[in-house]
């Protein structure tokens, strides 16, 4: 996890994914809160690089 500012942020997920993170966490000797900031920050780069080429292709910005 990145350095700076942390907050807790709750959400509610699947029974079965927080099963899946639990056991990966452990397996890879992890936090919780670093593999969930590590998803978010993965996911939400890939959205942005998305936009990013829709954006250039169609030459609209997105909304």
């Amino acid at each position: 996890m990145g350095s700076g500012e942390v907050k807790q942020f709750n959400v509610y997920l699947p029974v079965e994914l927080i099963k899946r993170v639990k056991h990966h966490a452990v397996e890879s000797e992890s936090s919780l809160s670093a593999i969930v900031a590590d998803a978010l920050s993965a996911h939400l780069h890939w959205v942005e690089s998305r936009e990013t080429r829709t954006e250039k292709q169609t030459g609209e910005e997105l909304t």
